[in-house]
């Protein structure tokens, strides 16, 4: 196991709209049932932003959340990364508009990264470069998701899928220490922090989900709007089928790099797609479900916030704490994927 981490992160935060929208909803929507839903998704209800609600809104309340917890006043925040795949506008970045507002400090670095569902695994490895290379004390990451603005309501192969929210993370310098492990096995030695990661892409994949109109490919017209071609499309079979091989193989790489086995995992925080994807991968990684984070259920996926808001909830109920040692693990369009060991 590695005891040389160089970042980890000290304080998580999260919104969720009010609005639910549960199964029930849906099958007044579009041709299908609660039953199909739950069978192929385990998902019973997600959440929905209101038409006045956006990105930058719930981005901004889950970073002051996370910057509370964590003690640091926004403008002692050097660096703004900020996930999204649904943009408040192609100009600027919702970073830059998140940095306004929460009075992040003006000189902070301020930036987008598209990673889809991957997006926040890929945002701290930067952060953890940033603050190695001593450009920076603290990094805010937002992962802050629309969904429901760029599914076609008329698909039941997307619209049951996803959700709405933000989450956010405060990552700073690995620190020295020894907390009680959450599993009850004693302590975990060492510095806490960034154990080990691994991310991955695979370009040639890329029309299995993507949103084919509305970039300068395929700029907006009225024949292009008619036909939906700005709205999400998925292929989910293969999508699947890739899901599983790609997260499964990235946590039994992160743990092996780390030099850990499933048994020394407190708790996986998988990214929240499918439940049938998160049972395979916990499966590889050889960690039985008791030991995974599961709220698929409430909120369906919401892309690149699903990890941050798991996280922050899991610290919430006690499942993490100081020496737990977590594995996360994502898969998004691109494709692209990826995991990471943290000791908390």
């Amino acid at each position: 196991m590695s005891d040389q981490p160089t970042a980890r992160i000290v304080a998580t935060g999260r919104y969720l709209p009010d609005r639910v929208l549960t199964n029930a909803d849906l099958e007044r929507m579009v041709d299908t049932d609660n039953e199909w839903i739950v069978e192929r998704t385990g998902i019973l209800e997600r959440r929905l932003a209101s038409d006045d609600i956006t990105p930058v809104d719930m981005g901004a309340r889950a970073a002051q959340r996370a910057l509370e917890k964590a003690g640091v006043a926004p403008g002692d925040v050097d660096v703004l990364i900020v996930t999204t795949a649904t943009p408040n506008h192609w100009l600027p970045s919702t970073s830059c508009e998140i940095q306004s507002r929460i009075g992040a400090a003006r000189q902070c670095m301020a930036f987008d990264l598209h990673a889809a569902c991957t997006g926040f695994l890929y945002a701290v490895s930067v952060a953890e470069g940033c603050l190695a290379s001593g450009r920076a004390e603290t990094v805010l990451i937002v992962s802050t998701e629309k969904m429901s603005s760029i599914v076609d309501w008329d698909d039941r192969a997307t619209c049951i899928l996803f959700g709405d929210g933000a989450g956010a993370a405060v990552v700073q310098g690995a620190t020295e220490g020894r907390g009680a492990a959450a599993n009850g096995r004693g302590t975990v030695a060492g510095r806490r922090g960034i154990l080990s990661s691994f991310h991955r892409s695979d370009g040639d994949m890329a029309p299995l989900l993507q949103r084919a109109a509305g970039g300068s490919a395929k700029p907006l017209d009225e024949e292009r709007l008619r036909n939906k071609e700005h709205l999400l499309r998925m292929s989910g079979r293969e999508v699947f089928k890739s899901a599983v091989k790609s997260m499964a193989s990235a946590g039994t790489r992160v743990l092996a790099d780390a030099g850990l086995t499933g048994d020394d995992v407190d708790l996986m925080v998988p990214h929240q797609a499918n439940i049938r994807i998160i049972e395979s991968t916990a499966r590889y990684a050889r960690i039985p479900m008791d030991k995974v984070f599961v709220n698929l259920h409430r909120y369906g996926n919401i892309s690149s916030a699903t990890i941050p808001v798991a996280l922050d909830e899991a610290t919430d109920e006690g499942r993490i704490g100081p020496g737990s040692v977590v594995l996360t693990t994502a898969f998004g369009a691109g494709l692209t994927w990826g995991a990471m060991a943290l000791r908390w």
